[in-house]
């Protein structure tokens, strides 16, 4: 596979939700399956900066930062050698461009769409405040948290290591087939979160499958540094 895009992703804020696998049916793509931790399904709520960006090399005017907020949910596949890809699928990513929502559809069949965002983050002696907001039907919504400015390392085997390590992505395309693309970071740091505060129309933007997560408490929250990251071109899925 091909670099398609080089970046930086900071300060991601993940929210989880416990979801029934059935929920999630509809988006999932031929040739995977969920993947589960400690068996229990779950869709994350993310926002996060999209910092110093390169399409194939190139630094697009206008282009290299933005915000993203997307929904997505976990899956793994075992290829035909035995090796393990756990990956991710969006349910949907929103960004203020209007022209990477283009390429992004057209080209890839990425479930993207437009949306005004904001975000703000703000160190201060002994705290870090992120927060992402995005505009939907005239009504700005957010994800924000209050946080330790010391990084630490993930644990092994934590549910922060379940959800930061998956370097696969999988796009169901509208013929049916799937896509997979590859992503590349190094391991991520992470903040202690001391509180978070979350205000969304899940139903409004994703969906009347997830409405009834509205209003109801996150089952984690976590806030990751990131890095830089590497996106290969999409290839199409081998049975």
């Amino acid at each position: 596979m091909s670099t398609f895009l080089t970046a930086e992703w900071r300060k991601l804020i993940m929210a989880q939700y416990e979801v029934a696998p059935a929920t999630l049916a509809p988006w999932l793509p031929h040739g995977v399956e969920m993947d589960l931790y400690q068996g229990r399904c779950c869709v994350s709520l993310v926002g996060f900066l999209f910092d110093r960006v390169r399409v194939k090399g190139l630094a697009i005017p206008f282009h290299t930062r933005f915000e993203e907020v997307n929904l997505r949910f976990y899956v793994r596949r075992t290829e035909p050698d035995g090796t393990l890809r756990r990956g991710v699928v969006f349910v949907r990513e929103f960004v203020p461009r209007a022209a990477i929502t283009l390429i992004a559809n057209a080209l890839y069949e990425e479930p993207y769409a437009t949306l005004p965002t904001r975000s703000s983050i703000l160190h201060s002696q002994g705290s870090l405040s992120v927060e992402y907001a995005w505009k939907h039907n005239g009504k700005w919504y957010s994800l924000a948290v209050e946080a330790s400015p010391e990084q630490r390392p993930i644990a092994a085997g934590s549910e922060e290591e379940f959800l930061t390590e998956h370097y696969w992505g999988y796009t169901k395309l509208r013929d049916g087939s799937t896509s997979v693309y590859e992503v590349q970071h190094p391991r991520w740091n992470i903040y202690p979160i001391s509180s978070h505060t979350i205000s969304t129309d899940l139903g409004a933007l994703y969906g009347p499958a997830f409405a009834y997560l509205d209003g109801q408490r996150p089952s984690s929250v976590l806030l990751a540094e990131g890095s830089a990251v590497s996106v290969h071109s999409g290839v199409s899925l081998r049975a």
